[in-house]
């Protein structure tokens, strides 16, 4: 016999047996065999048993840089805020503000500033115009943090930003621009009169952002002292104005027993003529090596020179809004009434 034939014999003997079985056992036998598992449509695999979950994340510092032993200096790091003065964002120029603002009241007046004051307000100054208020504001605490001094010295780096933030278009920076020159007129009051366009260019500011401006000889700008509408802000930029026409037209009060300057110098008489200037560029007025000013830029350094050119181009425009504003009364009645008492003091003295 040939081996196929065996082989399909062994195969038939096998297929009998498979199916002698009794019919209760094929079908335990079939119920026991693993099934194919069913998957719904829109729903997960489901997971095993031995699933992990690895989605969590663990908490951890993340370092820019590694600690160095070499820390950058403090001139470093004051350096470096005074360039993010010039970043995109706000809460970055403002943080840089204030860094710098607890920098210099912490080390003046024992050591001085890593950069010369200059070249600090170079800096800071333009951010007067910055469209953030937090920004305006830290920049004012940063000039009350610096010496008089300094700010004195350097006035007229200051005063372009301030004459263009009080014009400017924005309501908030006009607003804000008061306390800064509020605060100039305190720091440095006889400097800021008297620098090149200190005096008339400022009061040209103060007139315009009033409407106190005259179209011509016999036509007011403006019937009323209200700015846009807001008496309030309006009463504080009168109040302004009468801090700075203080600080440039009266002068200094005499004793109680208003003693005669003849006699109280007696037997020296005009000795601070003869003495050496305590302010550099004594002359600077004289204007003996420059060109020839215009009438906008002259540096009106004595109290009659103000006080003609007062006359001459304000006086008219400023008392005709006092009367409209005492007219409104209230808060602009009350701030013009302070303007009135600093021009009849500035008459008598």
């Amino acid at each position: 016999m040939g081996s196929s034939a065996r082989k399909k014999r062994e195969k038939t003997k096998d297929f009998q047996v498979r199916f002698s079985l009794p019919s209760r056992l094929i079908a335990n036998k079939l119920m026991n065999w693993p099934q194919k598992q069913k998957l719904k449509v829109g729903k997960a695999k489901p997971k095993a048993e031995n699933h992990t979950n690895t989605s969590f994340r663990s908490q951890a510092i993340v370092l820019n840089q590694q600690l160095d032993i070499k820390a950058p200096s403090q001139s470093a790091v004051f350096l470096h805020q005074i360039s993010l003065l010039n970043s995109r964002s706000d809460s970055q120029r403002r943080d840089a503000l204030a860094s710098l603002t607890t920098y210099v009241a912490s080390s003046l007046p024992a050591s001085g500033l890593p950069v010369p004051t200059s070249s600090l307000l170079s800096s800071i100054c333009p951010l007067m115009l910055d469209g953030s208020a937090g920004v305006r504001n830290q920049l004012l605490k940063l000039f009350r943090a610096l010496p008089c001094e300094d700010v004195r010295d350097h006035v007229n780096k200051a005063l372009p930003y301030l004459r263009a933030a009080m014009t400017h278009l924005s309501r908030d920076i006009r607003l804000s621009s008061l306390d800064f020159v509020s605060f100039m007129i305190k720091a440095a009051g006889p400097e800021l009169i008297s620098c090149p366009g200190g005096w008339h260019q400022t009061l040209e500011c103060f007139t315009t952002v009033l409407g106190w401006r005259l179209n011509d000889a016999s036509r007011w700008s403006a019937s009323k002292a209200s700015f846009a509408g807001d008496p309030k802000s309006t009463a504080r930029i009168i109040q302004v104005l009468a801090e700075f026409l203080h600080a440039g037209l009266v002068t200094d009060e005499r004793s109680p027993s208003r003693t005669s300057a003849m006699l109280a110098g007696f037997p020296l008489w005009e000795v601070e003529t003869l003495l050496v200037p305590g302010k550099s560029n004594a002359y600077a007025y004289l204007n003996l090596f420059g060109p020839q000013p215009e009438d906008e830029n002259q540096i009106l350094d004595d109290q009659q020179d103000r006080l003609q050119d007062f006359a001459r181009n304000f006086q008219a425009p400023i008392l005709a809004g006092i009367d409209a504003a005492r007219k409104e009364g209230g808060e602009l009645g009350r701030a013009s009434g302070l303007l009135v008492k600093i021009l009849e003091r500035a008459k008598s003295s």
